[in-house]
C-alpha cells in the first residue's frame, strides 16, 4: 500500500472489522501484503507501519508515507472502517482530505470494499506506534489538496470490475492482481503530463528515483517475452531467475515484502496476464543522460578486480550464492546504466526464505568517475553493451541517494 499521506481521523461512528476473526486477519495480512502496504509504510529503520518514508514526486515535492497502525491519536485507530475503506479506494482521508497519487488509490478500487475492511481487520492487530511523521513538503498548486479532485478526472481512481467472461479465471485474477492490489503499472509505466501513468505506455518502462523499473509487456526483446514460466515463477518467488539475474532497489522490496508471499496460483494468474499485456518498446527515460560516455574500460576492469570480482567472478557468476550471478541481468542492457549506478551508490537487500540477500553500497569510497568506470567496463565485458552515460550520470545519482 503505497505512501497513504492520511492525517489522524475523527472519532470513529461505526464498528470496525473485527481484529478477533482469525480468518478475517489471515486474509486482511495477505491483502495487505499483495498491496505492499509495509514496504512503504516503514521507514528505513523504523518501526513496521509507522509511517514517515520519504518519497520524493517529480515536480511536486517530497510527501512521508503515514502511520496506519493502530494508534488512535497518530495512526489510523481512530477511523472507522468505512472512513479507512474511502481513503484506499477513493483517495478521501477523514475530514475531506484529498491523497496524493503517491498512494495508489486509483488502483486499490479495483479492490472491493470487503477486501479493504480485511486489511483494516488486519492492521487493527499490529503494534501500535506513538509517531507522527514528517509533514509534506509540497510546491504550489499541488500543496492546495483540492487540486487532486481535478488530477482524478483525468487519472483515476478506478473501480472493481466484473471478470471478463471471455477470458480463463487465471488470465481474471492475474489482472486484478497486478492492476489492483500489485499496482504494478505505476511503476512500470511512463507518466503523462498530469503525471498519471500514461495510457498509451502502459507497461512499456520507465525510470523513478533513479531506479529504471523494467518493461513488463510481452515483447520479446524489450519485455519479459523471452522469459520463460518458470523464470518468472522463479524471480516472482526468490528475486532470482538465472540468466536474467536478481532483483534490486524498489524490485528487490516488492519482492521482499509481497511478491514472495503470493500462493503458487496466484504467482501463475499473475504470468498468464503478463503474457497477455500487448508488446511494447520500452519508451525512452525521461531522465537518460545520453551523453557521450567519458569512461576509461582499463581502470574499471581494475576496479572492478578489487571492488566487484571477489562476489560475482570476473565472468559475473555468483562466487557464493546463485543470487550474486549478474550475467543476464536487465541492468547490464541498459546503456544509461540506471540501476547499475544505483545498486552501487545504494546497495540493495533482498529478503528471502533462506535469509537476506544483501548488496552492499560503496559509493562513498570511490569517485564518480571510478564508478562510471565499474560500470561501463561491467556493461561492455558482461552486458555486451555499449555505455551511454558519464560520471555525471553518477553524480546525479549520488545527489538523489543523500
Amino acid at each position: 500500500m503505497a505512501c497513504m499521506t492520511l492525517a489522524a481521523g475523527q472519532s470513529a461512528r461505526a464498528a470496525a472489522a473485527d481484529p478477533t476473526d482469525p480468518g478475517l486477519v489471515t486474509r486482511g495480512q495477505y491483502l495487505a501484503r499483495l498491496a505492499d502496504c509495509e514496504a512503504c509504510h516503514t521507514a528505513p529503520g523504523g518501526p513496521s507501519f509507522a509511517g514517515g518514508r520519504a518519497f520524493a514526486l517529480p515536480g511536486m515535492g517530497t510527501l512521508y508515507a503515514s502511520n496506519i497502525t493502530p494508534d488512535a491519536q497518530n495512526g489510523i485507530g481512530a477511523w472507522s472502517d468505512e472512513q479507512f475503506v474511502r481513503a484506499v479506494r477513493e483517495g478521501v482521508s477523514p475530514g475531506w482530505k484529498h491523497l496524493y497519487p503517491a498512494m495508489p488509490y486509483q488502483d486499490y478500487a479495483r479492490m472491493t470494499p470487503d477486501e479493504v475492511r480485511a486489511i483494516r481487520a488486519y492492521l487493527a492487530t499490529v503494534k501500535p506506534v506513538a509517531r507522527r511523521p514528517p509533514e509534506n513538503k509540497v510546491r504550489f498548486p499541488f500543496s492546495i489538496r483540492a487540486v487532486m479532485i481535478g488530477w482524478n478526472l483525468f487519472n483515476g481512481p478506478a473501480s472493481s470490475y466484473p471478470d471478463d467472461p471471455a477470458r480463463s479465471a487465471a488470465w481474471n485474477r492475474g489482472r486484478w492482481l497486478v492492476e489492483g492490489p500489485g499496482h504494478c503499472a505505476e511503476c512500470h509505466s511512463p507518466r503523462n503530463l498530469t503525471m498519471g501513468v500514461s495510457q498509451s505506455h502502459t507497461y512499456a518502462g520507465a525510470v523513478t528515483a533513479g531506479w529504471m523499473a523494467y518493461n513488463l509487456s510481452s515483447d520479446l526483446h524489450d519485455g519479459l517475452g523471452s522469459w520463460s514460466d518458470d523464470a518468472l515463477s522463479a524471480y516472482l518467488t526468490t528475486g532470482h531467475a538465472d540468466g536474467h539475474g536478481t532483483a534490486a532497489g524498489p524490485m528487490a522490496e516488492v519482492i521482499s515484502y509481497s511478491l514472495r508471499f503470493m500462493t503458487p496460483s496466484d504467482r501463475m494468474a499473475m504470468i498468464t496476464y503478463l503474457r497477455s499485456l500487448t508488446p511494447q518498446s520500452s519508451a525512452p527515460s525521461r531522465d537518460a543522460s545520453r551523453e557521450q560516455a567519458s569512461v576509461t574500460l582499463a581502470q574499471g576492469a581494475a576496479l572492478f578486480a578489487g571492488a566487484c570480482a571477489g562476489c560475482h567472478l570476473t565472468t559475473g557468476a555468483g562466487r557464493q550464492v546463485d543470487f550474486a550471478t549478474i550475467t543476464g541481468a536487465h541492468s547490464l542492457k541498459d546503456p544509461d546504466g540506471h540501476n547499475l549506478i544505483q545498486v552501487m551508490l545504494e546497495g540493495s537487500r533482498l529478503e528471502t526464505d533462506q535469509g537476506a540477500i544483501n548488496m552492499p553500497r560503496f559509493g562513498a569510497g570511490y569517485s564518480d568517475q571510478d564508478l562510471a568506470d565499474i560500470a561501463a567496463y561491467t556493461l561492455v565485458t558482461l552486458g555486451k553493451t555499449q555505455p551511454a552515460f558519464n560520471e555525471n550520470a553518477v553524480r546525479d545519482g549520488r545527489q538523489r541517494s543523500e
